[in-house]
């Protein structure tokens, strides 16, 4: 055997390598993939100035005063108003269940107080449930509503905008940050961090699953079985459950003890979302076993699935401040509704009806994902 360099045997090397890189159709697609999803991601999608947030109004008393208002916050961009509510139950009702991010309430005798010279307040509730989706929005509060004011007042008449004076205080806007009123970070983060270590666990560990089976040879055993599909997907995924399980309880502990957030809901009502997630997730991976040829696709394919689900379901960055496109693609993706839930369930205060509203979509896409897997597997049997 000659121990010197060759370059002719280091060529047929590198062009069995590429032979192999060429065959392996999963790796090299997820190789080119993952960087355009991350230009694709990063570059449309993430946007910390969400504006356009929805926005619910309850007016007890209408007038010219209080339309100028609701036209100021609707010209700054960052208030949509897509609801207007005719009791004050109905405004903490569509907080409570997220429909909306701010309400604006106009008190009964607005336009009289003000036109006395008093000082009527205008009350801004904010969800602050997550702190950097409202805090551009709230600081642009205050200008946008004296200017309307001065304007319907004849103050400044004829000045450019930019070029004005800020004008006398003619209400005091009153800005209740609900469900986090410090804007404490940790409130945020901390209960999507369940859902994030549950989404990068449990794909991946049913994901390895199937893989596994082959590359150690015991496949073949599993298929001389009388196994029924759905017993072996049930099999596969029943045992991670309990794991967790255990991951949610240390999570849930470590954010009462350490961080102080507190669970102000149905926690019942949390742990049937839960499970229903880690069902969901166990059953994705499941799938992505029944597409990957080895463990390393499977789990080149589990961070796949992780990295938009991370990037769009609100965890990272607010979600209604991405484009509808990404919104519509973090819709389809189960961790975007499970964060709903657990900051819902933490931080709102919801029970079994308000998560209900959340966990029906994780319900559809674990019924969608199970056939497709199941399909898929016996697929694979033939």
């Amino acid at each position: 055997m000659n121990g010197g360099l060759s370059l002719g045997r280091l060529a047929a090397m590198v062009a069995k390598e590429f032979i192999q890189m060429r065959r392996d159709r999963v790796t090299f697609a997820l190789l080119i993939g993952i960087p355009i999803l991350q230009l694709m991601l990063f570059g449309f999608a993430i946007n910390n100035d969400p504006k356009g947030l929805p926005t619910i109004v309850h007016e007890a008393e209408a007038g010219p005063h209080s339309r100028s208002i609701l036209s100021a916050l609707r010209n700054s961009g960052y208030f949509r108003i897509t609801e207007e509510a005719a009791t004050r139950a109905e405004v903490d009702r569509a907080l409570e269940l997220g429909r909306v991010q701010f309400a604006v309430t106009i008190p009964a005798g607005f336009e009289r107080a003000l036109l006395r010279g008093e000082t009527p307040q205008v009350l801004i509730e904010a969800d602050a449930s997550d702190p950097s989706a409202t805090g551009n929005a709230i600081a642009a509060l205050a200008r946008v509503a004296t200017d309307a004011l001065a304007h319907d007042q004849g103050d400044f008449q004829g000045t450019p905008l930019e070029a004005k004076p800020a004008p006398a205080q003619p209400f005091e806007l009153v800005v209740h940050r609900r469900f986090n009123p410090d804007g404490i970070t940790q409130y945020n983060i901390v209960p999507g961090l369940i859902g994030v270590i549950l989404t990068m666990t449990m794909v991946i560990t049913t994901a390895m699953a199937m893989t596994r089976e082959r590359e150690r040879g015991t496949m073949e055993n599993l298929l001389a079985m009388p196994v029924h599909p759905i017993e072996v997907m049930a099999g596969k995924i029943v045992p991670p459950i309990g794991m967790g399980a255990i991951q949610v309880m240390v999570v849930l502990s470590a954010a009462r003890l350490l961080f102080g957030v507190p669970m102000t809901g149905s926690f019942p009502a949390l742990m049937i979302a839960v499970m229903l997630f880690i069902a969901t997730n166990l059953c994705i991976g499941f799938t992505f076993s029944t597409v990957a040829k080895n463990q390393l696709q499977a789990m080149q394919m589990s961070f796949f699935f992780f990295l938009p689900s991370i990037l769009l379901s609100g965890f990272m960055f607010p979600f209604r401040g991405m484009p509808v496109w990404a919104q519509r693609i973090g819709e389809c993706l189960p961790l975007t509704h499970f964060l709903r839930v657990v900051r819902g369930v933490m931080l709102r205060g919801n029970s079994f009806a308000e998560v209900a509203a959340n966990a029906w979509p994780m319900l559809v896409i674990l019924v969608v994902v199970t056939v497709v897997a199941l399909n898929r597997y016996q697929r694979t049997l033939d």
